[in-house]
């Protein structure tokens, strides 16, 4: 665990740098490609901030509808930057209506949108592994294996590092340009990076030791991987039998 970066007099929160350079490093390899699906990378620039910025007001607006006495006795915790203050679904909810707005503004095809983001996707999600290492969130379960790491007064499985590694193989198949995942259909490359990683989360969640249990056991991040999976399965099913009518620029 490292969850700061000591440079001189500062404290930097090492899980909220490597987020952040995952989207910097995210959106460089995605720029490069986005005139490949006929994306303009200014368009893939504004649209991504814009997500990011309205995502992390809608996390915060979130978590202070859930626990408004808390941010009532310290409204000055509405401007912290403790990660922890933040709600994961209420943000992702509000990035995607921002992103479903400006890119209906824009005109923006939604498919070739969704293709030329999937680098930055791909990128984010191996700097979240790197994240939760850092942090000592996301934590694995007890484990005797040899490779176990000692964390929060036991040995455990070091879930991090195996999710780290996972994005980081499906980010070399989801490399642009270089890849089996890639169609001349706008969507496909999306719908198949995106089941990879559910088939991932599905797998890795069996090895956490924080996971949400929901009716009598279940765990909650498999139960939604699952619904990720059988949507995206059955919307390369439809897409798959549609004529090609726009192809990627080679």
């Amino acid at each position: 665990m490292l969850p700061y970066l000591q440079i001189g007099p500062l404290a930097l929160p090492l899980p909220g740098l490597l987020i952040l350079a995952g989207i910097w490093l995210g959106l460089s390899l995605a720029e490069v490609n986005a005139q490949r699906w006929g994306i303009k990378s200014s368009d893939l620039y504004n649209l991504s901030y814009l997500s990011l910025i309205s995502g992390l007001l809608g996390a915060r607006l979130a978590m202070a509808l859930r626990f408004p006495e808390a941010f009532q006795a310290n409204p000055a915790s509405l401007l912290s930057l403790n990660p922890d203050l933040l709600d994961f679904t209420g943000g992702v909810l509000t990035a995607i209506l921002a992103g479903l707005i400006f890119g209906q503004r824009k005109r923006l095809a939604f498919w070739a949108t969704l293709d030329a983001l999937t680098p930055v996707l791909a990128v984010l999600m191996t700097a979240v592994g790197l994240s939760h290492l850092a942090a000592g969130t996301a934590f694995g379960a007890p484990s005797s294996l040899p490779w176990a790491i000692e964390l929060w007064g036991a040995a455990r499985h070091p879930s991090q590092v195996y999710e780290s590694l996972a994005a980081g193989l499906i980010l070399l198949l989801a490399w642009p340009g270089r890849s089996w995942l890639v169609s001349t259909k706008p969507g496909i490359y999306f719908l198949r990076f995106t089941c990879l990683s559910a088939g991932a989360r599905l797998f890795l969640e069996a090895f956490r030791g924080d996971s949400q249990l929901i009716l009598g056991g279940l765990r909650s991040a498999q139960v939604a991987a699952w619904l990720v999976l059988a949507g995206c399965l059955a919307a390369l099913f439809y897409l798959l039998k549609l004529p090609t009518l726009t192809e990627p620029s080679q």
